[in-house]
């Protein structure tokens, strides 16, 4: 079974973070190492750092970073039509559009290790009531995924579906980590923030039909261990994402009515 780690990486270039397991491990080790021991440490007897530039800016970063990838990614769909979204394959080297569709999940994936800053924000301003087993698991699970079908299955192929839906919803969720930064008023205000929960439950539903939809197809050669894969975090992170919203915003509410009742 290990000699799957003996087989030639499925794309010639390897990128940098992506040449080899050595540096996403490392980087994933120090990350829970910092949040789940050194960091909480480090601030046990300071106070929360605020942060509020650096976070408007980090958003900022992210909504722009974000918004660029889901422009090109669309002109490389629509205009360049290089794929065929009911078997969704990756493009062979020889591709003229291959180099383009390399930097799209290049990009992506190293997005995905940027977004680990999200949690380390939470460590240093002390908000560690939102580092819930769910978000270490999803911050976790993305990038190490992202290596791991890089080195195996190269760059592209079924997952552009998931960068697609998943650049969307970031675009949303980090314009309201940005308008959030603003003030505690304009926090109170901002009501649309258990929509994006929905919005990324509503992301792996379709996740989910879309890797049904691919395997209904005949003759189609998209790698199965890929569309396996991408059904089974669908799957899981639609419950995980749904128990917290169960929890976040129905159960509170009907607790609430309840008491209103017995009064």
């Amino acid at each position: 079974m290990l000699g799957i780690f003996d087989r030639p990486y499925a794309d010639p270039v390897r990128l940098p973070l992506a040449n080899g397991p050595a540096p996403i491990l490392t980087i994933m080790f120090a990350y829970l190492l910092f949040v789940l021991g050194l960091g909480p440490r480090l601030m046990a007897n300071r106070k929360p750092y605020q942060l509020r530039a650096a976070l408007k800016v980090y958003n900022v970063i992210q909504i722009l970073y974000n918004s660029v990838l889901f422009v090109i990614s669309m002109e490389f769909i629509l205009v360049y039509q290089a794929h065929n979204f009911s078997c969704l394959t990756v493009l062979p080297p020889e591709h003229e559009m291959k180099n383009m569709e390399r930097v799209l999940v290049y990009a992506y994936y190293l997005n995905k290790i940027l977004d680990l800053m999200d949690t380390i924000f939470f460590v240093v301003r002390k908000s560690y009531k939102q580092i819930t087993m769910l978000h270490l698991i999803h911050h976790v699970y993305m990038p190490t995924a992202g290596y791991t079908l890089i080195r195996f299955f190269g760059y592209g192929g079924h997952v552009i579906v998931v960068g697609l839906l998943n650049v969307i919803v970031h675009i949303v969720m980090y314009t309201y980590y940005y308008l959030s930064a603003e003030s505690p008023a304009v926090r109170q205000n901002l009501w649309w923030k258990q929509y994006i929960t929905i919005m990324q439950m509503v992301q792996f539903v379709l996740m989910f039909l879309h890797s049904i939809w691919t395997l209904m197809q005949p003759n189609c050669n998209a790698d199965r261990p890929v569309i396996y894969l991408v059904l089974a975090a669908s799957s899981l992170m639609l419950v995980m994402f749904a128990n917290f919203y169960a929890h976040a915003y129905i159960l509170p509410k009907r607790k609430k009515l309840t008491e209103e009742k017995l009064k």
